[in-house]
């Protein structure tokens, strides 16, 4: 996901309905391949997550525990997905609950074929922290 602008209004709206379009793609794909849960809350909220992302936060995705970064609370477990593909897309790196900078990301996209999967790693929350 970015934040740069073009000088080419048409090409802007293209990327930003790619990027919208990729963060469905990737909650509906790991819904499918989970055989649990419901894609409609991050298809129907796709739209909103990409603009709060890159043009209302202050969020450095390098840096997630920089101290005036802007915090993102979901709280619909049926949503969980859309924060999965927003952290991944974003190139999120992880923390500890320590603070600790892990030099990964926070969600890669093996976690996201394997979510809610029988024996999958921990959930995201574990390995990164947004609080």
């Amino acid at each position: 996901m970015s934040t740069v602008q073009s000088i080419d209004p048409l090409a802007d709206m293209k990327l930003d309905q790619l990027c919208i379009n990729t963060i469905r793609t990737l909650s509906m794909d790991a819904v499918q391949q989970a055989k649990s849960g419901h894609p409609g809350t991050p298809m129907a909220l796709a739209p909103l997550v990409y603009t709060i992302w890159n043009r209302v936060m202050r969020f450095d995705p390098q840096d997630p525990i920089w101290p005036n970064r802007d915090r993102f609370v979901l709280s619909n477990g049926h949503a969980s997905m859309l924060l999965w593909s927003a952290l991944h897309l974003s190139g999120t790196r992880a923390v500890n609950a320590e603070y600790e900078r892990l030099g990964k990301p926070s969600v890669t996209l093996d976690d996201i074929r394997r979510f809610r999967q029988l024996d999958s790693r921990k959930t995201p929350d574990t390995q990164w922290y947004s609080g």
